[in-house]
């Protein structure tokens, strides 16, 4: 959670002294004043830290602090994003807008592996950064200070499913647009409330045991009651890998996986999944042995994670219908083309619909 201040190529090899990173933190500070110079603060904000910030009247530069701030601002009002943190690579830009396909890549200022600084934000000129995810206070401080560097005001939303409704409210009110933020919260909120209420009754012996495997190897998965595991519990399944004090991801054993011998396996890698039923280790696994392993769609968001936002949405009904399938006989193929024109502004063709599916394990009708 380091916000990594680059130095031009031909001073790196100099250590500054004192003086001189004092003048240098001074000189960006009064950059960062002078590229929102022009912007007027004229309303204090309470974001979901609980920090009031000075915010513009209307936000329309706003910059996109990780990867699940990005989703939230596309959806919303991709008109104001001023770039990705990461590009899309041709297949992800087939499922966005051309309008925001070609939108420059600027790095990230959270999460792990930030690769974005402050020279990078400033030359954008946003009049807003938003964070998405967590308001644990070792983002608050990486927000206070990247806001205090730069003159940029830098809000804290809620990452979590379940205030999905909440957080949309706050950026609608936040880029004046409470209308359709309105419109995406009561959608969201009765995607998750559906799922809620068809697996409620399930009693502990019909919700399998999950494993999640990321990565080529399978071996790093996310803990119970981490975000990147989220929908897991909520699409009525449980989670093999318990917390036990870990938090978030974490790399596993090929024993304790056997060990666990999970029911199901979801995996968001194709590589990984190509090649499970060859492998010796995860062909012993009776989830394999019965065909219980699927692969996330991934376009232009992962639908499970990667990264962990308001794209999950899908994910949690996707995943609900395969593990569930006599309480979610709807097919999918309805639910997504619908999704994506209401959330990703794409009209789904008969070849994206089949690009997203052919590998999710999910009955077609």
């Amino acid at each position: 959670m380091i916000l990594r201040l680059i130095p031009p190529a031909a001073t790196r090899k100099r250590v500054p002294s004192r003086a001189m990173q004092a003048l240098v933190a001074v000189a960006i500070t009064l950059a960062g004043l002078a590229a929102v110079g022009e912007t007027a603060f004229a309303r204090p904000f309470v974001d979901a830290a609980g920090r009031t910030v000075e915010v513009p009247e209307r936000a329309k530069r706003v910059l996109a602090a990780g990867p699940p701030a990005s989703v939230l601002l596309y959806t919303l009002a991709s008109e104001t994003m001023i770039g990705w943190v990461r590009a899309p690579s041709p297949d992800e830009a087939a499922f966005l807008t051309p309008e925001t396909r070609g939108l420059p890549a600027y790095g990230r200022l959270t999460g792990k592996g930030n690769t974005a600084n402050v020279e990078a934000v400033l030359t954008l000129k946003p009049d807003l950064i938003i964070d998405v995810g967590s308001t644990a206070p070792t983002y608050v401080s990486l927000a206070d200070r990247v806001q205090a560097q730069t003159g940029i005001p830098y809000i804290l939303l809620d990452g979590a499913i379940d205030r999905t409704g909440e957080t949309y409210a706050k950026l609608g009110e936040l880029i004046g647009t409470p209308e359709r933020a309105g419109d995406l919260a009561a959608h969201a909120e009765g995607m998750i409330a559906e799922v809620k209420g068809r697996i409620a009754s399930l009693p502990a012996d019909r919700r399998p045991r999950v494993y999640y495997a990321r990565g080529p190897r399978g071996l790093e998965t996310g803990v119970s009651g981490s975000i990147t595991t989220e929908i897991l519990d909520r699409a009525g399944a449980r989670n093999v890998a318990e917390g036990g004090g870990a938090a978030g991801l974490t790399t596993v054993s090929p024993e304790q996986v056997l060990a666990w011998n999970p029911d199901a396996i979801v995996t968001l890698d194709p590589a990984f999944r190509r090649g499970i039923s060859t492998d010796p280790l995860w062909s012993a696994l009776g989830a394999v042995r019965a065909g219980r392993v699927y692969q996330t769609p991934r376009l232009p968001f992962g639908w499970f994670d990667s990264p962990p936002g308001i794209n999950r949405l899908l994910g949690l009904r996707w995943l609900a219908g395969l593990l569930h399938p006599d309480l979610f006989p709807e097919p999918i193929d309805a639910i997504a083309r619908d999704f994506y024109k209401r959330f990703y502004h794409v009209d789904l063709d008969a070849s994206q619909l089949d690009t997203l599916l052919k590998d999710a394990g999910t009955a077609r009708p």
